[in-house]
């Protein structure tokens, strides 16, 4: 029997010449093109970096260049997952409205296109309040940055404080709460400002009623780096001695308003606790003197009215 050669029992792939595959090149990712092309509003695109103006109205003022740079390292590793809001301003540009850390971020990258929200402002009060409603919404802002931009929701948009909480989600005493910060000297705001003084810390010297004692409780709080405990059992010591002193000294003995006399701060202190809100005495001669009363807007106004229509006539 003669031998059998080759190509049998090896199956139909033996017989017909195969094509052989052509090697699988890598997908590379796609890198966004810039937009030259108009854009239109209400959409999300990629846009040139060069191209995005600052936003006049900016509530931050502070930028720490530590959260900058952890702001950059994610960048670099993730993108950016938020896209900023912006603007056309008619001429090809953007204007800035959120989202100044993730563009200055991007800069610093040398990235050169980021990824926006076009929308549609048609006037400045509108563009404030967008303003400062994202970033209250998206940004970490300080406790004064936050209080400034309640304040001008108020002042500049014409906004009430339960309208202002309503956008931003927070109720009104909260936003009360951070509007009050703005009564503390310019010193305290600072430390507040710069993270050397929490929002509770200042809340809490908020319940002292003159400014000279608030800046020697607060001296003593960042000396001792006080906890906000601590600085409450201070305060609450603080507003007993007043107190005492009151009481030692009688409203007869009254000085004229050119003399200070802080046996009026219990007064104004215990007026403060039961309205709510800041209160000055200022005496004058023969006891006679008047009473201010202080209030952050027209709901605050009603609110005052209502609590001293319970007084009984």
């Amino acid at each position: 029997m003669s031998t059998m050669k080759g190509g049998l029992g090896k199956g139909l792939s033996a017989l017909i010449p195969q094509a052989q595959p052509e090697p699988v090149q890598p997908v590379q990712p796609m890198e966004p093109q810039p937009q030259h092309a108009p854009v239109a509003e209400g959409t999300i695109a990629h846009i040139e970096l060069a191209k995005v103006r600052p936003n006049p109205l900016q509530p931050r003022a502070d930028f720490n260049q530590e959260a900058l740079d952890e702001l950059k390292q994610s960048i670099a590793q993730k993108g950016i997952i938020q896209p900023i809001t912006v603007r056309k301003t008619g001429d090809g540009y953007y204007e800035l409205i959120s989202g100044e850390r993730r563009v200055r971020a991007s800069q610093e990258l040398g990235l050169p296109t980021i990824p926006a929200y076009i929308i549609e402002v048609t006037s400045d009060a509108e563009m404030l309040e967008l303003a400062l409603v994202e970033n209250l919404q998206r940004e970490h802002l300080n406790p004064i940055e936050i209080a400034i931009s309640y304040q001008r929701l108020i002042t500049d948009v014409g906004l009430s404080v339960e309208e202002i909480g309503d956008k931003i989600g927070k109720d009104r005493t909260t936003v009360v709460n951070f509007l009050r910060l703005l009564k503390l000297p310019e010193k305290i705001q600072k430390a507040v400002r710069d993270g050397k003084l929490s929002a509770g810390h200042a809340r809490s010297l908020l319940s002292i009623p003159d400014e000279a004692t608030q800046m020697k409780i607060f001296e003593r709080v960042t000396k001792d780096e006080m906890n906000v405990r601590q600085v409450e059992k201070l305060v609450k010591a603080t507003l007993k001695k007043i107190e005492l002193r009151d009481v030692i000294s009688p409203v007869s003995t009254i000085l004229p308003a050119s003399t200070t006399d802080y046996s009026l701060k219990g007064y104004e202190e215990h007026f403060q606790r039961i309205l709510g809100t800041k209160v000055r005495i200022h005496p004058m001669q023969n006891g006679k003197g008047e009473i201010a009363i202080e209030f952050y807007t027209n709901e605050d106004l009603e609110r005052l009215m209502e609590l001293l229509n319970t007084i009984p006539h």
